[in-house]
């Protein structure tokens, strides 16, 4: 008999199932029901904790993002640490960044709630450690503060963004330090 899981790891495998259905079948045939038997669960169970279909996607994506967070760089240099972060999103988050943003386009055009209502980053932390590389860079001088606004902190990894979507391919090293060198330090500087 299988072992019965429960708090954290219950909401986890939970989690886990209901990003397997939202991926394997978009959000338009996302169903409740979907992820109960993925999860090999109860309704009651799901239901208990999100209590729709939008509280669990929306706790879906929050999770899937806060398991995909990635260490922010400290090389010393605002252009290597960008640079760096960006070098290992292209490498590793194509997959995730694609999916997300295909279902995301469904749950919009349903639900009318668009992806940064839906995206909160300060709940998965990368809002704070993104601002700790651009708060060291401040510090060390290499940067004015008064120039970044929360887009221009975004310009390069919204670039990074457009490149995955448009292409479906990680983006060539001269085009990671093209948006950096010709677009974003200019802003900052």
């Amino acid at each position: 008999m299988a072992e019965r899981r429960r708090g954290a790891a219950l909401e986890a495998a939970l989690l886990d199932a209901a990003w397997d259905e939202l991926t394997g079948h978009g959000y338009a045939r996302f169903t409740m029901d979907g992820v109960v038997k993925r999860a090999g669960t109860s309704p009651p169970v799901l239901y208990r904790r999100w209590p729709d279909r939008d509280k669990l996607v929306r706790a879906t994506i929050t999770h899937a993002l806060r398991k995909h967070v990635l260490d922010v760089p400290d090389t010393g240099s605002l252009r290597e640490d960008v640079l760096t972060l960006m070098r290992e999103i292209n490498a590793t988050r194509l997959p995730l960044v694609t999916v997300i943003s295909t279902f995301l386009a469904d749950y919009q055009q349903q639900t009318g709630i668009t992806p940064s209502d839906l995206i909160d980053p300060s709940a998965t932390g990368r809002k704070e450690a993104v601002d700790a590389l651009f708060d060291r860079a401040a510090d060390r001088g290499e940067i004015k503060p008064e120039h970044l606004t929360e887009r221009v902190k975004s310009l390069p990894f919204d670039l990074l963004r457009h490149e995955f979507l448009t292409t479906f391919a990680p983006a060539p090293d001269h085009v990671l330090e093209e948006i950096i060198d010709t677009l974003f330090l200019p802003l900052v500087r």
